[in-house]
């Protein structure tokens, strides 16, 4: 296909683009909780957000980081699996990095979770469910999300095939770095968790 390489790379600057989309911090600025920077960690993601009590505000923005990654590769499957793969890759980028924020972004876990839902399904519900379960038994969304993300790509592997195993190699390799912090706390048992309640 003459033009399939001018539609990959049109693909990749849109998927950038919409995963760039800071949701966590416009929806806590418009519904009047603040400058998301400002607040707990200065992270723009769902976790940050449950830090200003404004929970339904910290869902919506699972959905929306998450959402936007996945709308980014169904969009993209439409002219082929690398277009679809590219605009994945791209995506979480885009949340990472984004241009509007002088590329200080998220950590990409939802938009990472969102890509993988919708590349490979399966691989993206065990994430999901990997993710919950460890939160709920440690009570560390970090530490949730390492292992959940960790685990994706050996799941692709044995449930898909090594294309799609690569990006989620690539996808965790992203969240492990900009979770160095993280990790580090982690390691140091300073790391905050997760409140399941008030009194938490």
């Amino acid at each position: 296909m003459p033009n399939s390489l001018p539609i990959l790379a049109l693909c990749a600057v849109l998927a950038y683009l919409l995963g760039s989309i800071p949701f966590g911090l416009i929806l806590t600025r418009m519904f009047g909780a603040g400058d998301l920077r400002k607040i707990g960690s200065g992270n723009i993601g769902a976790t940050n957000v449950l830090r200003t009590g404004r929970r339904g505000l910290a869902a919506a923005t699972l959905i929306l980081d998450g959402g936007k990654g996945a709308v980014a590769v169904l969009v993209a499957n439409h002219f082929g699996p690398d277009t679809a793969v590219a605009a994945a890759g791209f995506s979480v980028v885009g949340h990472l990095f984004p241009v509007w924020l002088r590329f200080k972004g998220g950590k990409g876990v939802a938009t990472a979770l969102g890509v993988l839902l919708a590349v490979a399904p399966y691989v993206g519900l065990i994430a999901c469910l990997v993710w919950l379960l460890v939160a709920v038994l440690s009570r560390y969304s970090s530490l949730a999300a390492l292992i959940a993300i960790g685990t994706s790509p050996l799941a692709a592997w044995f449930l898909y095939d090594p294309q799609r195993a690569a990006l989620a190699l690539a996808l965790a390799v992203l969240v492990f770095i900009r979770h160095h912090e993280n990790i580090a706390r982690l390691r140091a048992g300073t790391e905050g968790k997760i409140k399941l309640s008030r009194q938490s």
